[in-house]
């Protein structure tokens, strides 16, 4: 079985740095790394034995790939940037164990809706998300075997579906390749054959086994830049804070008891660092490095070693294997060189300590659940988990309620495309809130005016450009401006006008899960909405059990009287059991005009035909 494990890899850290700037001197690092790039490919084309030149290539490019991401870390502006607390998920749970308990036990199976007579898709819903940074945390393995159909036969699992399989079969879904673990139950496609998916045996449970790793505890270290050279030690557990600067960390942890046998040869990364700013909130993480410069070196010897073969041999991947296992025995400690998106005041680092382990291995039996987003239904169906899980974005999110205009107005970013000149566009956006979820649907944009002015030979605006209505057209409710250059008399250089911003006043309320008004009621875990007192275009609503914290919702159903009428009910189903129900209503729709003077790009001259 696979285990999966969290960890940054150096290909992640380019992807979320490629856009970074670079000053003079890293310019300079650049090319020379570029210039090492293409001496290493030059080299690679002298090799003539394949497996000797594959060994080589994987080794030597990950090294250039891992210095290509130093610099780019090292060379990325400082931005601030917020975002969640990476360790909230094991702060809810009295223990590592508890925490693997609600995550087998909060796995259930959804069967979605096709458009195809042929496939039935399943979705297994897990209770935690699988995404940076908050990806569970723990070394955990998923493995689907088999689904029972309601005849009563049972289809196991492939790989990939076989176009030559006359029967039904069950394989890895290809129409949602970012979730590994989403399956698609295919039948016998016949030429000319009209087939009825009802009259197909319906898929009735998903079997499947599990395995997590729990490590004994987790240790946490609150470290300043005070705590810079010293060792910190709580039980078997060692952290040293070998620097500290303005937006990064370098931390060595070492275990004085040794690992467990059951994780002896699975990938581990026990170290989780976070940071805070002056404002106490948590900066996003815009990279890591967890090689030091001594493996770092003992890489480049082994690159050296095989650069000097003229072949590969059984007994020379034996050596290389035996110097890895001895250099690695020898390694007490872990490293990690973490970079952040803002100036780091205070570092949270958490360990998890793997020198004893509890292993969770489980046979699944999860029954295909339907819950459609839209039906017409009349029951409401149960769908109530023994676990309880808590969103732990829902207070940051629900902060944009009462964003003021300032902040709305401060927040808009403007972009420019002239790649088409008959289609040049000015976008004003903004980062997408809580506010704009209940702007609802009754804008009023009001005048939009803009000029467009040329400009004199300093560069500053000249005069206004004389232009027939058809040379521009604005979107107020995309706040879009397209323009046809070919209809100007005159290069524009700039744009001076207004587009309308939306703005929703709303209201705040928090009701006691025993005294609903008319119009909420629960059933359980369901929140149950009347739409025609809480119409879900002016009403969102948040719960919270009494822990204080917001429960996760697991998904929501809406009730029609028919497939094309409105919605009668809305349903909401928590992870856990509510006992307060905020309630937000937007009140008030405001239009905001948004005064802009641009500078336009020139578009790029057109290729002479030769």
């Amino acid at each position: 079985m696979d285990v999966r494990f969290s960890l940054t890899s150096v290909g992640l850290c380019i992807a979320l740095l490629i856009s970074s700037g670079c000053s003079p001197s890293d310019e300079k690092r650049q090319t020379s790394l570029e210039d090492k790039a293409a001496q290493f490919e030059k080299s690679l084309d002298a090799i003539q034995d394949p497996k000797l030149k594959d060994a080589v290539a994987n080794l030597g490019g990950s090294l250039l790939l891992l210095e290509r991401a130093q610099l780019k870390l090292k060379s990325k502006p400082v931005e601030t940037e917020y975002g969640d607390d990476a360790m909230a998920l094991l702060k809810h749970y009295p223990s590592p164990q508890a925490l693997v308990d609600t995550y087998i036990n909060g796995l259930f199976v959804l069967r979605k809706s096709s458009s195809s007579d042929y496939l039935t898709d399943l979705q297994p819903v897990f209770p935690f998300n699988f995404s940076m940074p908050a990806e569970f945390p723990f070394p955990h393995g998923l493995e689907w075997q088999s689904v029972t159909l309601s005849n009563k036969k049972v289809v196991p699992f492939q790989p990939e579906w076989s176009e030559t399989d006359p029967g039904i079969q069950l394989s890895p879904s290809s129409s949602n390749l970012s979730n590994p673990d989403d399956l698609t139950v295919t039948y016998p496609f016949i030429e000319g054959l009209a087939v009825d998916n009802k009259n197909q045996p319906q898929p009735l449970a998903l079997q499947g086994k599990v395995e997590v790793i729990a490590p004994r505890k987790v240790f946490t270290f609150d470290l300043t830049k005070q705590d810079v050279g010293k060792k910190r030690t709580d039980e078997n557990i060692t952290i040293t804070l070998l620097s500290l600067e303005k937006n990064y960390a370098e931390i060595e942890l070492s275990n004085s008891a040794p690992l467990a046998p059951e994780v002896g040869e699975t990938p581990l990364n026990p170290l989780i660092v976070q940071a805070s700013d002056t404002t106490g909130q948590f900066l996003t993480r815009s990279g890591s490095i967890n090689e030091n410069a001594e493996q770092i070196a003992f890489y480049e010897k082994q690159l050296a070693e095989m650069q000097k073969q003229k072949a590969w041999s059984e007994t020379f991947e034996k050596q290389l294997e035996d110097e890895q296992k001895t250099f690695e025995r020898q390694q007490t400690s872990h490293y990690t060189k973490v970079y952040f998106n803002g100036a780091i005041e205070h570092l949270e680092v958490s360990v998890l300590d793997f020198s004893a382990v509890t292993v969770t291995r489980k046979d699944l039996e999860l029954p295909v659940r339907r819950f459609d987003r839209n039906t017409t239904e009349k029951a409401i169906q149960s769908l109530s988990l023994p676990v309880v899980v808590y969103d732990d974005s829902a207070a940051t999110y629900l902060k944009d309620a009462t964003l003021d205009v300032d902040k709305l107005k401060k927040s808009i970013t403007i972009s420019q495309s002239v790649e088409d000149a008959s289609a040049a566009r000015i976008e004003f956006g903004h980062p997408k809130t809580f506010n704009d979820e209940l702007l609802g649907s009754s804008f009023n944009a009001g005048d939009t005016p803009v000029t467009f002015f040329t400009q004199d030979e300093n560069g500053k605006r000249d005069g206004p450009i004389e232009l027939p209505s058809e040379a521009f057209r604005i979107d107020p409710l995309h706040a879009t401006i397209t323009y046809d250059l070919n209809l100007f008399p005159e290069t524009p250089a700039y744009a001076i006008g207004s587009v309308p911003l939306f703005l929703a006043s709303i209201e705040k309320n928090t009701v006691d899960v025993r005294h609903l008004p008319k119009g909420l009621e629960f059933k359980g875990n369901a929140l149950i909405v009347d739409q025609k007192l809480f119409p879900s275009q002016d009403w969102r609503f948040y719960a919270k059990d009494d822990s204080g914290n917001y429960l996760k919702e697991i998904l929501a159903v809406s009730h029609s009287a028919t497939t094309d009428g409105p919605a009668l009910l809305e349903v909401h189903y928590f992870y856990g059991q509510p006992t307060h129900l905020e309630t937000y209503q937007r009140t008030e729709l405001n239009t905001v005009e948004y005064g802009f003077e641009v500078k336009l790009d020139k578009a790029e001259p057109e290729n002479p035909v030769e």
